[in-house]
Order: C-alpha cells, then sequence, then structure tokens
C-alpha cells in the first residue's frame, strides 16, 4: 500500500551576510511518520531525507507525538511564518543547515535539520522547477475552472433575478386585476342591496297607506253618529236627568267627630 503523502514549496528569503535577502526554493515531502526535503537557490541544490528514526527521536527529545513533528514542522516549511527566524547556513563539506525558530509555553525554541548537497544539483533544481511548473499550471487550470463557474453562476443569478421580477409583476398584475374586479362585483352588490331596500321600503309604504285611510273612515263614521244622536234629545230633559241622577248618586255626608 502506497504511503499518503503531501506535497509542498516554500519560497524563503534569507539574508546572507546583512546583504539584500537572496531567495531558495524548499520543496518538502510529507509523509505520516517522515519527511524529504530539496532546496535550491538556482545554483546549488541540497537534500534532506528525515527518516523515521531521526524523526521519532527528534520528537522524542521535544516530548511530542511523531505526526505532531511532522505537522509542525510541515507547517512552518510550509508557509513562511511571520516572526518565525529562518537561516540557512553553512555546515561544511559544502553541506547546509535549514533552522526556524517558534514559540512554545513563552519560550523561543529552534529546530534545525543538516542538509547534504545534492549528487545531481541539476536534477534535483529541475524537479524543484517541473513541480512549481505543474503546480502552476494546476493552480491556473483552477482559476479558469472558477472563472468559469462564477461566470455560469452569474448567468443563472441574473436569470433567476429576470424570472424574480417577471413573477413579481404578473403577482402585481394579477392583484390588481382580481381587485378591480372584486371592487366591481361589492359595488354591484351594494347596488342591488339599495334597489332591494328602496323596493322593501316602498312595499311597506304601501302595505300601511290602506289601513290608515280605514281607520281615518271608521273614526269619521262614529263622530257623526255621535254626533246625531246627541242632536235628538231633549237639552232640558238631559239637565233635569243630569241634576237628578247626581242627587241620586250623591254620597251621604259622614259626621266627623273630633276627640278632646
Amino acid at each position: 500500500m502506497e504511503e499518503t503523502k503531501k506535497h509542498t514549496c516554500l519560497k524563503l528569503l534569507i539574508p546572507v551576510n546583512g546583504e539584500p535577502k537572496e531567495p531558495i526554493f524548499v520543496k518538502g515531502t510529507w509523509f505520516p511518520t517522515r519527511f524529504d526535503l530539496a532546496i535550491t537557490d538556482g545554483l546549488n541544490a541540497w537534500l534532506c531525507n528525515a527518516s523515521e528514526e531521526e524523526v521519532n527521536q527528534r520528537a522524542s527529545q521535544w516530548d511530542q507525538p511523531v505526526s505532531e513533528y511532522v505537522q509542525l514542522a510541515e507547517r512552518y516549511l510550509g508557509f513562511q511564518q511571520p516572526g518565525s527566524i529562518y537561516d540557512f547556513a553553512d555546515a561544511g563539506d559544502g553541506h547546509k543547515r535549514l533552522s526556524w525558530t517558534f514559540e512554545k509555553e513563552g519560550m523561543t525554541l529552534q529546530w534545525r535539520w543538516k542538509c547534504k548537497q545534492s549528487p545531481n544539483c541539476k536534477k534535483t533544481t529541475a524537479e524543484i522547477l517541473d513541480f512549481l511548473m505543474d503546480a502552476n499550471i494546476t493552480l491556473s487550470e483552477e482559476v479558469v475552472r472558477k472563472n468559469e463557474l462564477y461566470e455560469n453562476m452569474k448567468v443563472e443569478a441574473e436569470k433567476s433575478l429576470a424570472q424574480s421580477e417577471r413573477v413579481a409583476n404578473a403577482k402585481a398584475e394579477f392583484e390588481s386585476e382580481i381587485y378591480t374586479k372584486f371592487l366591481g362585483v361589492l359595488n354591484s352588490k351594494k347596488s342591488k342591496l339599495r334597489d332591494l331596500r328602496d323596493q322593501l321600503s316602498k312595499q311597506v309604504t304601501a302595505r300601511r297607506s290602506p289601513q290608515v285611510e280605514e281607520d281615518t273612515d271608521k273614526t269619521e263614521s262614529f263622530d257623526e253618529e255621535s254626533f246625531n244622536d246627541d242632536s235628538d234629545e231633549d237639552p232640558q230633559k238631559d239637565v233635569a236627568g243630569s241634576s237628578k241622577g247626581v242627587s241620586k248618586n250623591k254620597p251621604p255626608r259622614r259626621k266627623i267627630t273630633r276627640l278632646a
């Protein structure tokens, strides 16, 4: 089973004897329990093959699990970390020593790895350049793909926006049309109700008019008959009869006795 691995390439700017910084390129190949480094300045090249035994020994010295040690090394050699001091110093016999610092629990610590000069500097440099070119092509393709995806999403978004506007306009027109029809129906119903009310009022008035006229006729007939009956009698008899009736019907007076 092939080991899982990742690749990184870091451009480091390291000052040389106080002179302006000279770039070096550090290509890292990272495995779960070990890593390989290939370094070039464009002219010379160096290699560092950290075996499992070496990584395990270094991790034990720092009281770290092997996986954590590899991850921390990848973090500082995959991307140049601000605040960290990098150095690529001579180690004799054409070898170099790559070092970097980091903070842990308030202390500044330094890791160093010896890099041997490559037996074929041209090949090592070409491999690093090939990796950079492949990575650049991959990134360019990814950028193109992202841009195409963005343009497609932009077109779809514009279509969705236009469709949303059409739906909103259609909804507004539909609501306006329904409202107009509703007002027409409502006004028609109101008009019919007013007509029915007027008709009902007229019917009630028509029913009441004959009854009022009949009552008026009966009242007039009664008054005429009463007047005729009174005119046939003798006024003197009526007065006498009335006086006698009053005398006969007058109650006797009672004697009131006061108590002393």
